[in-house]
C-alpha cells in the first residue's frame, strides 16, 4: 500500500502457490491502490486436500471461512470435496448460510433465492405470458446443488435450445418446477454435471423428473447424462421424455 501519498510507479508482481489458490482472482480487485496483479505460468492443478491440510491447521474459524468462501463462488465440487475431508478426519462440518449478497461487488450468479410467484410479478400480462420460474439459477454449471428449493422436488431438466423453440415453454414444462438447463452437446462440464445432478438426486427428495429436449440427434445425450447421473446416485426413477421439434411443436 502507497501510504507516501505519491503516485504508484511499481507494481507488485504476486506468485501464488498453485496448490493452495483456486484461481477465482477474487483478491486482485479489492487492493485500494491496484498494486497486485498477476502473471501466468505453467503450474500444477489446484488441489483442495492440500489446501485444506493447511486450513484445518489454522483453526475452526479459518475452516468455516474457506467453506463459505467456495459456496459463495460456486465451487460447489471443491466444497463437497472439502467436506468429505472433515468427515474423513472426524471434525465436525461447520454449517454454512449463504447470503444473497455474497460478494463485495455483487455475484448474484453465486445466489440460490427462491422467487415469489404470487403476486404475478407482471399482473398486465395474460397468464399464458407470465413467468413460471420458482428459483435463480437454473444453468446447471452456476446451481447450487446443495439449494434449499430442491427438497420435495419436481425436476424439470431441459436443453439450452428449448425455450427458443417452444413459445409457451413456462407455462407448459416450467409451472411447478425446478429447472435446470445445459447444453449436453456443446458443454464441455458433461462429467462434472453427472456429478452434480447425482449430487442433487441422491441428498434430496425428488419427487419427478422431466426432461424436455429439441427433435435433433445431438440432444438425445441429455437422456444418457440423466440416466447416468440416476445410477450414480443409487436411485431408480421414471423419467419423463418431451421432445421439441425445431417448428415449435411437441412431438
Amino acid at each position: 500500500t502507497n501510504t507516501s501519498g505519491k503516485p504508484n510507479t511499481k507494481r507488485q508482481i504476486i506468485k501464488i502457490d498453485e496448490n493452495k489458490c483456486n484461481g477465482c482472482g477474487f483478491c486482485i480487485p479489492n487492493c485500494p491502490e491496484d498494486a497486485i496483479s498477476t502473471e501466468e505460468w505453467e503450474a500444477e492443478p489446484y488441489d483442495e486436500a492440500i489446501v485444506m491440510k493447511n486450513i484445518i491447521a489454522a483453526g475452526p474459524n479459518t475452516i468455516k471461512a474457506h467453506l463459505k468462501h467456495l459456496l459463495e463462488h460456486g465451487k460447489f465440487e471443491l466444497y463437497q470435496e472439502a467436506k468429505d475431508i472433515l468427515i474423513e478426519k472426524g471434525l465436525p462440518v461447520p454449517e454454512i448460510k449463504v447470503t444473497d449478497q455474497v460478494c463485495a461487488g455483487g455475484c448474484p450468479g453465486s445466489t440460490t433465492p427462491t422467487i415469489s410467484l404470487s403476486p404475478a410479478t407482471s399482473p398486465s400480462l395474460p397468464a399464458s405470458l407470465q413467468s413460471r420460474l420458482q428459483q435463480w439459477q437454473v444453468q446447471l454449471q452456476l446451481i447450487n446443488s446443495n439449494a434449499g428449493y430442491f427438497e420435495s422436488a419436481d425436476l424439470l431438466i431441459a436443453v439450452d435450445c428449448v425455450p427458443f423453440a417452444f413459445a409457451n415453454f413456462h407455462e407448459c414444462f416450467v409451472k411447478s418446477k425446478i429447472v435446470i438447463t445445459f447444453c449436453s452437446k456443446l458443454d464441455q462440464t458433461i462429467d462434472q454435471y453427472i456429478q452434480k445432478l447425482a449430487s442433487i438426486i441422491a441428498n434430496h427428495q425428488i419427487n419427478s423428473i422431466s426432461i424436455v429436449r429439441m427433435a435433433v440427434p445431438c440432444c438425445g445425450g441429455i437422456e444418457i447424462i440423466i440416466q447416468r447421473a440416476t445410477e450414480l446416485a443409487g436411485k431408480t426413477m421414471m423419467v419423463k421424455v418431451n421432445v421439441i421439434s425445431i417448428h415449435g411443436e411437441i412431438q
